[in-house]
Protein backbone atom coordinates (compact mmCIF):
# COMPACT_ATOMS: atom_id res chain seq x y z
CA UNK A 1 0.00 0.00 0.00
CA UNK A 2 1.56 3.18 -1.14
CA UNK A 3 2.18 6.21 1.44
CA UNK A 4 -0.67 8.53 -0.46
CA UNK A 5 -3.09 5.95 -0.10
CA UNK A 6 -2.51 5.52 3.37
CA UNK A 7 -2.48 9.26 4.60
CA UNK A 8 -5.01 10.37 2.24
CA UNK A 9 -7.28 9.91 4.83
CA UNK A 10 -5.53 11.37 7.29
CA UNK A 11 -5.07 14.57 5.00
CA UNK A 12 -8.85 14.85 4.57
CA UNK A 13 -9.03 14.62 8.17
CA UNK A 14 -6.58 17.59 8.33
CA UNK A 15 -8.38 19.41 5.97
CA UNK A 16 -11.59 19.13 8.15
CA UNK A 17 -9.93 20.22 10.88
CA UNK A 18 -8.91 23.60 8.92
CA UNK A 19 -11.99 23.51 7.36
CA UNK A 20 -13.94 24.24 10.54
CA UNK A 21 -11.07 26.07 12.07
CA UNK A 22 -11.63 28.61 9.81
CA UNK A 23 -15.69 29.02 9.51
CA UNK A 24 -15.55 29.40 13.26
CA UNK A 25 -12.84 32.22 12.70
CA UNK A 26 -15.30 33.80 10.21
CA UNK A 27 -18.45 33.19 12.24
CA UNK A 28 -16.54 34.88 15.49
CA UNK A 29 -15.61 37.93 13.11
CA UNK A 30 -18.95 38.08 11.91
CA UNK A 31 -20.21 37.68 15.37
CA UNK A 32 -18.06 40.38 16.83
CA UNK A 33 -19.22 42.86 13.94
CA UNK A 34 -22.45 42.37 14.13
CA UNK A 35 -22.47 43.24 18.14
CA UNK A 36 -24.33 39.50 18.16
CA UNK A 37 -22.19 38.63 21.79
CA UNK A 38 -23.87 38.35 25.00
CA UNK A 39 -21.16 39.29 27.27
CA UNK A 40 -17.22 39.31 27.28
CA UNK A 41 -15.79 35.97 25.66
CA UNK A 42 -11.84 36.95 26.40
CA UNK A 43 -11.91 34.45 28.83
CA UNK A 44 -14.01 31.48 27.14
CA UNK A 45 -17.07 32.83 28.33
CA UNK A 46 -19.92 31.18 26.62
CA UNK A 47 -21.60 34.48 25.38
CA UNK A 48 -20.95 33.64 21.64
CA UNK A 49 -24.21 33.03 19.87
CA UNK A 50 -25.05 29.69 19.28
CA UNK A 51 -23.85 28.98 15.80
CA UNK A 52 -20.66 30.23 16.70
CA UNK A 53 -20.53 27.68 19.70
CA UNK A 54 -21.42 25.20 17.19
CA UNK A 55 -18.15 25.34 15.31
CA UNK A 56 -16.62 26.13 18.48
CA UNK A 57 -17.23 22.93 20.03
CA UNK A 58 -16.94 21.15 16.63
CA UNK A 59 -13.47 21.90 16.42
CA UNK A 60 -12.66 21.16 19.85
CA UNK A 61 -14.10 18.02 18.83
CA UNK A 62 -11.70 17.37 15.90
CA UNK A 63 -9.32 17.41 18.72
CA UNK A 64 -10.73 13.99 20.45
CA UNK A 65 -11.37 10.88 18.47
CA UNK A 66 -9.40 12.50 15.60
CA UNK A 67 -6.63 12.47 17.41
CA UNK A 68 -6.47 8.63 18.28
CA UNK A 69 -7.24 8.13 14.57
CA UNK A 70 -3.95 10.02 13.49
CA UNK A 71 -1.98 8.32 16.42
CA UNK A 72 -3.08 4.81 14.51
CA UNK A 73 -2.24 5.77 11.08
CA UNK A 74 1.39 6.36 11.96
CA UNK A 75 1.71 3.64 13.93
CA UNK A 76 0.35 1.27 11.39
CA UNK A 77 2.85 3.22 8.92
CA UNK A 78 5.74 2.36 10.89
CA UNK A 79 5.17 -1.15 11.99
CA UNK A 80 3.90 -1.78 8.13
CA UNK A 81 0.46 -3.22 9.44
CA UNK A 82 -1.31 -0.58 7.01
CA UNK A 83 -3.38 -2.68 4.58
CA UNK A 84 -6.04 -2.39 2.31
CA UNK A 85 -8.28 -3.07 5.27
CA UNK A 86 -6.96 -0.46 6.97
CA UNK A 87 -6.99 2.05 4.58
CA UNK A 88 -10.77 1.33 4.03
CA UNK A 89 -11.57 1.52 7.86
CA UNK A 90 -10.14 4.83 7.33
CA UNK A 91 -12.15 5.81 5.24
CA UNK A 92 -14.84 4.93 6.96
CA UNK A 93 -14.00 7.06 10.02
CA UNK A 94 -13.18 10.18 7.98
CA UNK A 95 -16.52 10.02 6.29
CA UNK A 96 -18.12 9.56 9.39
CA UNK A 97 -16.28 12.41 11.12
CA UNK A 98 -16.78 14.81 7.81
CA UNK A 99 -20.80 13.73 8.03
CA UNK A 100 -21.02 14.32 11.95
CA UNK A 101 -19.55 17.87 11.16
CA UNK A 102 -21.65 18.66 8.90
CA UNK A 103 -25.01 17.94 11.34
CA UNK A 104 -22.92 19.59 13.97
CA UNK A 105 -22.90 23.09 12.82
CA UNK A 106 -25.61 23.12 10.78
CA UNK A 107 -28.84 21.80 12.48
CA UNK A 108 -27.25 19.82 15.22
CA UNK A 109 -29.70 17.23 15.84
CA UNK A 110 -28.46 15.35 18.81
CA UNK A 111 -29.44 11.87 17.32
CA UNK A 112 -28.53 12.31 14.24
CA UNK A 113 -25.04 13.73 15.57
CA UNK A 114 -24.63 11.16 18.05
CA UNK A 115 -25.60 8.18 15.79
CA UNK A 116 -22.47 9.47 13.67
CA UNK A 117 -19.92 9.84 16.26
CA UNK A 118 -20.57 6.67 17.69
CA UNK A 119 -20.61 4.99 14.60
CA UNK A 120 -17.55 6.90 13.83
CA UNK A 121 -16.12 5.86 17.25
CA UNK A 122 -17.02 1.83 16.76
CA UNK A 123 -15.05 1.90 13.77
CA UNK A 124 -12.05 3.55 15.26
CA UNK A 125 -12.33 1.16 18.21
CA UNK A 126 -12.41 -1.92 15.41
CA UNK A 127 -9.65 -0.32 14.00
CA UNK A 128 -7.40 -0.25 17.30
CA UNK A 129 -8.46 -3.81 18.41
CA UNK A 130 -7.48 -5.16 14.88
CA UNK A 131 -4.14 -3.15 14.87
CA UNK A 132 -3.17 -4.73 18.77
CA UNK A 133 -4.09 -7.87 18.24
CA UNK A 134 -1.91 -7.95 14.81
CA UNK A 135 0.74 -6.58 16.83
CA UNK A 136 0.74 -8.91 19.99
CA UNK A 137 0.58 -11.68 18.11
CA UNK A 138 3.43 -11.01 15.49
CA UNK A 139 0.66 -11.75 12.57
CA UNK A 140 1.35 -9.30 9.11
Amino acid sequence: MSYQMILAPLFVQVLLTFIVAYMLAGNRARAVKRDELAGPVSLREANWPVYVRQFEYNYQNQFELPVLFYLLTVLAIITRHADLFFVLMAWVFVTLRVIHAIVHVTNNKIRLRGAFFVAGAIVLTIMWVVFIVRIMLGLP
